[in-house]
């Protein structure tokens, strides 16, 4: 009877016109056709990490035809990837599968989507709990943060003392510190204009390009500290100086962030001085990079007693679970230095 009825729809398929043959062609040449076609309307950042997802699905597929991809086979490799890559990455490589099959469909060259009604390998207990405890390897508490600037204040290089301490104070990402031009920071209102971030995969100071941050939220104006508006008149000047004294050949382009001949500093610049002056701190055992100074920055707002949804428009942050995570770790903190300091109050009243 079943067999009756799929003959009879597919009758009617072919006599509407609706009927779709599966397509031989392989799964690189639909990756590398939805590729061409959605590089027309995304970033060249997006092109670039979409591109790496869709190479991890190639290394199975590559010369698979796309009718031999049904549900269970892309089940089964999913399920498989999930078990060597990260939750984070593993969204990503989900999601660029969608959108290829997705297209293949559109294109008439599929059927059905083997990417439907699939859901991700929920995470294990412990392994969240593992990344809680990882999570607090990635940013500096308040006293390592002053050992850490006042390092950078003594012996950091060109740049180093004014970047790292922005980065701590306001919590923007790294490329949107490379990008801020000088006509972002207003004097006057003590604040900063987040509106761009700096793309230079190459790290070739010359060819970089400014993008609009991801999302909107990420467009924002952040009030700054007073002491940190100081610096950036005092690094102002000092640049000024530099372009003088290099005016034959420097590109003036108004970046507040700079090499000598006025390009905006690439990121691996920054991201191996500080590696550099953390190996003058040996006692802190942290993977610290340069995205800690905005987990850093998030976790002194949340002791300094700052809502979350005002943290979370600070940070320009899309996803609040970023700022939970971090927050239930230093609820955590706060609560035993609590315990501790009631108990150093209430040492000398003898209970037993």
């Amino acid at each position: 009877m079943a067999a009756k009825d799929a003959a009879k729809e597919l009758e009617f398929k072919i006599s509407k016109g609706e009927f779709v043959q599966d397509s031989n062609m392989t799964f690189q040449t639909l990756a590398e056709k939805w590729l061409e076609s959605y590089a027309i309307q995304a970033k060249v950042s997006s092109v670039r990490a979409r591109s790496k997802e869709a190479n991890v699905l190639l290394k199975r597929w590559q010369k698979t035809p796309i009718k031999n991809i049904n549900k269970a086979v892309y089940r089964e490799y999913l399920n498989e990837l999930s078990k060597v890559y990260s939750p984070n990455y593993m969204d990503g490589i989900q999601s660029t599968g969608r959108m290829i099959f997705k297209f293949a469909i559109e294109s008439d060259w599929l059927q059905q989507n083997p990417t439907e009604n699939y859901s991700l390998p929920k995470q294990q207990t412990t392994i969240e709990e593992v990344e809680k405890e990882n999570l607090k390897k990635k940013f500096l508490e308040k006293n390592e943060l002053v050992e850490f600037l006042s390092l950078a204040r003594i012996n950091g290089l060109s740049n180093d003392y004014m970047l790292f301490s922005l980065l701590a104070y306001s919590g923007i990402r790294i490329g949107e510190a490379l990008a801020l031009k000088w006509p972002d920071v207003d004097f006057k209102r003590g604040s900063i204009r987040v509106s761009k971030t700096l793309y230079n995969p190459t790290n070739n100071k010359k060819h970089f390009t400014l993008l609009t941050p991801k999302t909107k939220g990420s467009i924002r104006t952040i009030k700054m500290d007073d002491q940190v508006m100081k610096l950036l008149k005092k690094h102002l000047h000092k640049q000024n100086e530099i372009r003088i004294k290099n005016r034959q050949h420097y590109h003036s382009q108004n970046f507040v962030f700079t090499s000598e001949d006025g390009y905006p500093l690439v990121q691996k610049i920054p991201a191996i001085r500080l590696q550099r002056l953390l190996k003058k701190l040996p006692h802190i055992h942290k993977s610290i990079t340069l995205h800690s100074f905005r987990h850093t920055h998030t976790s002194l707002l949340i002791e300094a007693g700052v809502g979350l949804k005002e943290i979370q428009q600070r940070l320009g942050h899309t996803d609040i679970q970023t700022t939970m995570n971090i927050y239930a770790h230093m609820t955590d903190n706060m609560e035993e230095k609590a315990s501790h300091q009631f108990s150093k109050l209430m040492e000398d009243l003898q209970l037993l």
